[in-house]
C-alpha cells in the first residue's frame, strides 16, 4: 500500500511542479494547492499506513508496540490541511485582484513595474 501510495505522491509532485512552472496565474494557484496536497499525503505515507488497528496506545497493552499508527503525522496533516486552505483562499483572491486591476492573468504581462522592452544601451564599468 505504501509503494501505491509513494508512486502517486510522486506524480502529484510532478503535476504540480509543472503547474509553477506555467505562465498563467490560475495555473500557479492549482499548483499551489496540489503541492500541498502532495506534502499532506507524503506525511500521512511516512507515519504507517496500518488497517484495523487503533491510533492510540491502550493502557492494558503488556508487549511489543509493534503495528499501531502514530497519531502525531495525523495531527500535523489536519493541521496543514487547515493553513493550506486559508493560504490558497488568500492566493486565489490576490489573483483575482490582479487580474481585476490588470486585465490579464499571464505572469508576463503583469509585469507592469519593469520597463517596456527597448533598445538597451550598453553597460560598462
Amino acid at each position: 500500500m505504501e509503494f501505491y501510495l509513494a508512486i502517486l505522491v510522486g506524480l502529484i509532485f510532478a503535476a504540480s511542479t509543472y503547474m509553477l512552472l506555467s505562465r498563467s496565474v490560475i495555473r500557479l494557484v492549482l499548483g499551489v494547492a496540489l503541492l500541498g496536497n502532495a506534502v499532506n499525503l507524503l506525511i500521512f505515507t511516512v507515519g504507517r499506513v496500518t488497517r484495523h488497528i487503533p491510533p492510540i496506545i491502550p493502557l492494558d497493552l503488556q508487549g511489543e508496540l509493534t503495528g499501531i499508527a502514530n497519531p502525531l503525522p495525523q495531527a500535523l496533516i489536519l493541521t496543514a490541511i487547515v493553513i493550506g486552505f486559508a493560504i490558497f483562499s488568500f492566493i486565489l483572491v490576490l489573483a483575482y485582484r490582479a487580474y481585476e486591476s490588470l486585465g490579464t492573468d499571464n505572469s508576463d504581462e503583469m509585469r507592469v513595474a519593469e520597463p517596456k522592452k527597448t533598445e538597451l544601451t550598453k553597460l560598462t564599468y
